[in-house]
């Protein structure tokens, strides 16, 4: 698991590729690795998780000259592939399972990717005969983001985040005008695009290929498939007890619900003692979870970590999480996710489980339930695209000066997209949904957040539920068993405590409502960020009518009213944090 970077097509100078560097670096902490020539560069912040002692990036192999590579990640099949590999007259430094990146391209050339099983971003270049070439690739989940600019000239320039992107000369921060738009109608830019103009991420499941200035091709891959010779229990055991295996202290993320609870009493299975890490906030907080969290450390029997946070610290952590993310996200949980791989890493864990995943391929959201509940010929789409929102559409309206109106009408709501794309689906409707939320929101909402904010701490976040064997297992299920996570219940009854099962659904996250209620911590940091002058030097929002919701939150404080301030206030510092970045580069420069 590391942070990668580089550039191709283009000159990259010695201090602009330190600064790239040490905008990730919190992420690879271990050993830093440059490598450049003429119109290149790659390089890596490696936090050394398989073979520590081995495996310092760029990869190079004299089986393999002319190919370098550097790897963001874990293949969890490298064995194999060594194996095949060294049969083939290949011979390896170490046992580090990126050591064997430049073999398999020389191999396999740009289909390299087809080969591997895993978590992973990866950069290689191709310097051998003809044109130079650059390939880049992700996992088919989108489990590691790859952050991308492409100049008129065809220069290539990424990075594993933003911030470190925006450090190379050439990368303009220039955000876009609908991205308030965006963070109020899915709370997170979905896709391919991102809040910033010119910067992309490259898909899940895509390759990339430059050759000489001709820039960037990307096309999707055909999906890993692995057939599935197991059912739902025994697939999730085996891939669970295949993702304990590290050269590192591994541990797992407990959050007290269903799916961390199935994958916390696997790898108890196979990781003795498993210490378990659950946060909440220091007081009496509404939907408090510790004990359903202790119940499943207790039935399974780990060393539990109860991390309670002092909400004062609160509008600190919302500062330096919209730093890291780089993008805005206007889900509170990205606070929880931030404070509790902190406490992970200061427990001296580097691997953490975690439950991600499991709601998007069984149908868990209760927007899904009520869009498969919804009766035959009629139109469940508008309410499950407002139910992703943090501000339904009529609050957005209402908000939105008329100009900005007008912009957002004349471009188009990326809510109006996603209710086209799902009205155009041929697909039964489970299918249409569940390809949705794993393909669009699973990635840029849910993955990219656990990579930014755990690698934050230099902790490797693995996602046994993303793994294509459980994939393939939820996708090969008859309807009524895969919706409303019905089958992942019936596996539960054998592995956790009845009170985990019988609770209702909650979601991992932070109090909103409360600590943005009169007396709460967070209230008075989004009225500062809120404020009039503020608000009114882009034109986009009414600032009465924000005061106005201030006001109402105040008095009368509820769940949507705070998610749409929080939203509000979330993009608002956003802008302001990544344009100091930009001015940041300036003074280094």
């Amino acid at each position: 698991m590391c942070r990668i970077f580089g550039s191709f097509a283009v000159a990259a100078t010695g201090p602009e590729l330190a600064t790239v560097s040490a905008r990730q670096r919190h992420g690879g902490p271990d050993e830093r690795g440059v490598l450049a020539g003429r119109g290149w560069s790659l390089g890596c912040d490696r936090l050394a998780v398989t073979d520590p002692s081995g495996g310092s990036q760029p990869f190079r192999l004299p089986t393999a000259p002319g190919v370098t590579a550097v790897l963001n990640g874990e293949i969890y099949n490298h064995h194999e592939l060594r194996g095949h590999l060294t049969a083939r007259g290949h011979r390896f430094p170490d046992v580090c399972d990126g050591s064997l990146l430049p073999a398999l391209y020389a191999e396999y050339g740009p289909a390299f990717a087809d080969h591997l099983d895993g978590m992973f971003a990866i950069a290689v270049l191709d310097l051998r005969e003809g044109l130079p070439q650059l390939v880049l690739a992700v996992d088919d989940m989108g489990m590691k983001p790859l952050h991308y600019h492409q100049g008129p000239d065809g220069a290539v320039r990424f990075a594993s985040e933003i911030p470190a992107l925006l450090a190379f000369d050439g990368v303009p921060v220039d955000p876009r005008e609908e991205s308030l738009d965006t963070v109020l109608a899915t709370k997170t830019p979905f896709g391919a695009e991102t809040a910033l103009r010119g910067i992309r991420n490259l898909p899940p499941g895509a390759t990339a290929v430059a050759r000489g200035t001709e820039g960037l091709r990307v096309f999707r891959r055909r999906p890993r498939e692995a057939e599935p010779s197991a059912g739902v229990v025994d697939t999730l055991r085996r891939e669970v007890h295949r993702l304990t295996d590290a050269d590192a202290p591994v541990c797992a993320i407990t959050s007290g619900g269903l799916d961390s609870g199935l994958v916390t009493a696997l790898a108890a299975e196979s990781v003795e003692p498993l210490h378990t890490f659950h946060l909440g906030y220091r007081g009496r907080w509404p939907d408090a979870e510790h004990t359903y969290a202790m119940a499943v450390a207790r039935h399974v029997r780990t060393v539990h970590h109860q991390i309670d946070v002092n909400p004062a610290e609160l509008p600190s952590l919302l500062t330096r999480t919209i730093r890291h993310m780089g993008q805005p996200n206007a889900d509170p949980i990205t606070l929880s996710t931030y404070a509790l791989f902190r406490a992970v890493r200061d427990a001296g864990f580097t691997v953490a489980l975690t439950g991600d995943g499991a709601d998007e391929l069984f149908g868990g959201y209760d927007r899904v339930r009520a869009a498969l509940s919804a009766p035959e010929n009629t139109d469940w789409t508008a309410a499950y695209v407002d139910a992703l929102a943090a501000a339904p559409r009529l609050m957005r309206e209402w908000l939105y000066t008329a100009d900005y109106r007008a912009f957002i009408a004349e471009h188009g709501s990326v809510a109006d997209r996603i209710t086209t794309e799902l009205r155009a689906s041929r697909s039964g409707r489970l299918s249409t949904l569940t390809g949705f939320e794993t393909r669009w929101r699973l990635p840029s909402y849910h993955l990219r957040r656990v990579d930014h904010l755990s690698m934050a701490w230099a902790v490797e976040a693995r996602m046994p539920f993303c793994q294509p064997a459980v994939t393939a297992v939820a996708r090969g299920l008859p309807v009524e068993r895969r919706q409303g996570k019905r089958v992942l219940y019936e596996a539960g009854r054998d592995l956790l405590p009845k009170a985990v099962l019988d609770r209702p659904k909650q979601p991992f996250t932070m109090p909103l409502t409360a600590m943005l209620a009169p007396g709460g911590p967070l209230l008075e940091p989004v009225r500062d960020l809120l404020a009039p002058s503020r608000l009114m030097r882009t034109g986009q929002l009414r600032p009465e009518r924000v005061q106005a919701l201030l006001a109402r939150q105040a008095e009368r404080p509820s769940h949507q009213d705070a998610l749409t301030l929080w939203a509000l206030a979330v993009h608002e510092l956003w802008t302001d944090v990544v344009r100091g970045l930009r001015v940041s580069v300036g003074r280094a420069a």
